[in-house]
């Protein structure tokens, strides 16, 4: 499951920066693409921090038994 968080995270922050940055979708308003973009980056952003922490907390905290 963290290894598909981790790709999650890369759609979500590859999906904004199309948007924001590529004439692939040129054709829609800028503010258009804006207003949708600045939500996949934020939780882009959000879901990194989250799969960051289960990465390290899954493969290199020690456990005490």
């Amino acid at each position: 499951m963290t290894i598909f968080g981790t790709a999650m995270v890369f759609f979500y922050l590859g999906l904004a920066y199309i948007l924001l940055f590529s004439t692939m979708f040129s054709y829609v308003d800028v503010t258009l693409r804006t207003f949708f973009a600045i939500p996949f980056l934020l939780y882009g952003v959000y879901r990194a921090i989250g799969s960051y922490r289960r990465i390290k907390e899954t493969f290199f905290e020690r456990d005490e038994e």
